[in-house]
């Protein structure tokens, strides 16, 4: 096979992974350098499979990488293209740099932790997959928006398990009033029914995500939009329609269709992280609203023109959703003075080892 030949089939296996020009662009000054790229398919413990135009491959980072990183956000993350150098004789590579991301879907750790787990990246869809059973809850909904506007990609409601719901239009009406402008899909995977509106979201190389509590149908998706087992299953608890955690990992599929999914383990405790435009998109109707009242500073408790409270009065406004809007307003706040101090510290510990570094080298 002569060069040009073999540089478009490497292109054709990245282009399937999801490669594009803006990666390509970026890649550049590395790829003169002689390195190959790999995008990140599964994480277990700072191992990394990577996906490559060699096959499969083992990834660790190299130390520098380790040495400079000064967060979460620093090492690989399903999803990422990084630069590698391939071993394809070990079925192993070394990685020495991440691509800039397109798209970040990111929460913040379970517990007091201040800390950004990065969930998912490069996404083009987030799938937001809430069951039609006793589990739906439109006020997780909107904390699964928030995330999903914040991460760059773009947000698409799944109904699941529509053959367990009695009222559907309803329920339709109640997610829709949420959230605005957003599609909604409705779904029952195992009766196979309606997966064909997702094959849109699915052509060659589009990358999407699927977020839900467990339980939800994720991997009952998966496996009927692939036509395998590609994920176990497992009953939902009988009393609660609660799932337990099938899925423990996150990982990367590509599809046989073209379109690569991302399943992630179901998050009851979704905890916000860097949340503004998010927040503004999720709660956009509510922010609209406010800037009708009589003053711009209108707190919204006793203050005469308030169109916060008229609303509330008149039932244009639902209190459930505004409680919920407080409730993450003042989460989000909570958070952003915990983050000030531990950007200071990890600033502070930045330094020092950089300064420890420059001591060793003059050694």
């Amino acid at each position: 096979m002569n060069q040009p030949q073999q540089e478009n089939k490497v292109e054709r296996i990245l282009q399937k992974m999801g490669w594009n020009a803006a990666f390509e662009a970026h890649f550049s000054p590395y790829a003169e350098q002689g390195y190959s790229v790999g995008r990140v398919t599964l994480e277990h413990k700072r191992i990394y499979r990577v996906s490559s135009e060699y096959g499969e491959l083992l990834g660790e980072v190299t130390g520098k990488l380790r040495f400079e990183a000064t967060g979460r956000e620093d090492y690989p993350a399903v999803g990422d293209w990084v630069v590698i150098s391939p071993r394809p004789d070990e079925q192993k590579a070394t990685i020495h740099a991440l691509l800039p991301r397109k798209s970040k879907f990111s929460r913040k750790v379970a517990g007091n932790t201040v800390e950004e787990q990065i969930v998912a990246t490069n996404v083009d869809t987030v799938f937001l997959v809430n069951a039609l059973n006793h589990d739906f809850n439109l006020r997780r909904m909107e904390r699964y928006l928030i995330l999903a506007w914040e991460s760059g990609a773009a947000p698409v409601i799944v109904l699941s398990k529509a053959d367990l719901c009695d009222d559907l239009e309803a329920r339709i009406a109640e997610v829709e009033s949420i959230a605005i402008g957003v599609p909604v899909h409705v779904v029952s995977a195992e009766q196979e029914e309606g997966l064909d509106q997702l094959a849109p979201y699915l052509g060659e190389g589009q990358t999407v995500a699927l977020l839900g509590s467990s339980g939800v149908g994720k991997s009952t998706l998966i496996n009927k939009l692939s036509g395998v087992e590609m994920q176990r299953v497992s009953e939902v608890r009988a009393g609660d329609d609660r799932g337990r955690h099938t899925t423990t990992h996150r990982e990367l599929f590509l599809l046989p269709r073209g379109g690569l999914m991302i399943d992630t383990p179901g998050m009851r405790e979704l905890q916000l992280w860097e949340a503004d435009e998010g927040f503004r998109g999720t709660f956009d109707d509510i922010e609209t609203l406010a800037k009708s009242c009589r003053f711009s500073d209108c707190q919204h408790l006793r203050e005469p023109g308030c169109a916060i409270r008229a609303g509330l009065a008149d039932g244009t406004l639902d209190q459930s959703r505004y409680d919920n809007y407080r409730k993450l307003q003042r989460e989000l706040a909570h958070l952003a003075r915990k983050e000030d101090a531990a950007l200071r510290a990890a600033e502070k510990d930045k330094w020092k080892k950089i300064t420890m570094g420059h001591r060793q080298k003059k050694k």
